[in-house]
């Protein structure tokens, strides 16, 4: 995996982390918060998964 991609994934998972802490503080937005962390986790884990399976073949 290169670094660019290594990267991006990286501060899309952090602040999916940094979603769900902040979650319960924001008034009124809780579930659209924690429903956004959700998904900048899920997009953070789907990169790797993407560029490792079309760069890794035969195993």
């Amino acid at each position: 995996m290169s670094l660019f991609p290594f990267l991006i994934s990286m501060a899309l998972f952090v602040f999916g982390m940094w979603l769900f802490s902040i979650a319960d503080v924001v008034a009124g937005f809780e579930a659209i918060v924690f429903f956004g962390g959700i998904l900048c986790v899920a997009i953070a884990l789907a990169i790797p998964f993407n560029v490792l399976g079309r760069r890794e073949s035969g195993i």
